[in-house]
């Protein structure tokens, strides 16, 4: 009797990822994500940057605060089509 054994890029046991999205995709996510930042109560004097990767929000920059961090995290998870959120976000240094 022969067992099948799995190659080390295949897995039975985790979840098969996504698809990439359509061509122009992330460029969409990242504008959406980035008109969202700007307009939002509490973010508009910040500088986040926002980049997508295969429907993966990254932010980027520097806020004073932990709120406006979590903040523009939970903005960016609020855009349909986005798959995660990486907050790489950073507070300034306090004195």
């Amino acid at each position: 009797m022969v067992m099948p054994w799995p190659l080390p890029d295949e897995s039975w046991f985790r979840p098969q990822p996504d698809p990439p999205g359509p061509p122009g995709e992330d460029v969409r996510l990242a504008a959406e994500v980035a008109y969202r930042i700007v307009s939002g109560v509490g973010l508009r004097a910040r500088r986040i940057t926002v980049t997508v990767q295969n429907r993966v929000a990254i932010l980027g920059g520097v806020v004073p605060d932990v709120d406006a961090r979590q903040l523009a995290g939970r903005v960016a998870w609020e855009v349909p089509g986005v798959v995660d959120v990486c907050n790489a976000v950073r507070l300034t240094a306090q004195r």
